[in-house]
């Protein structure tokens, strides 16, 4: 599902216009970021948290020349699944 196959869904769902489900997708995500970018997380109780993770500083290899190199130190965002996403994802699967 992409941007706008998300907005006809909620459109849809919500019993609105397309128009009016652009405006709050696109305020939701816009609300999403800049809190992640302020490195706060955000939770969704039985969807899922958005979060910041610090990535420590590794060295790596230049595939092309096998070069030992220096990978600086980044912020990666992590998304951790909530136990109703987990469970509407593995609906009808058996554990084994």
């Amino acid at each position: 599902m992409n941007k706008r196959q998300l907005i006809d869904a909620v459109a849809e769902k919500a019993n609105a216009s397309k128009a009016a489900a652009d405006i709050v997708v696109s305020a939701a995500i816009e609300a999403i970021a800049e809190a992640i970018a302020r490195g706060e997380s955000v939770q969704f109780v039985g969807f899922g948290t958005f979060s910041v993770a610090e990535r420590k500083a590794r060295s790596g290899r230049n595939p092309q020349t096998g070069k030992e190199i220096l990978i600086p130190a980044s912020q990666a965002v992590r998304f951790k699944a909530g136990a109703r996403l987990n469970a509407a994802v593995n609906k009808g699967k058996r554990k084994k």
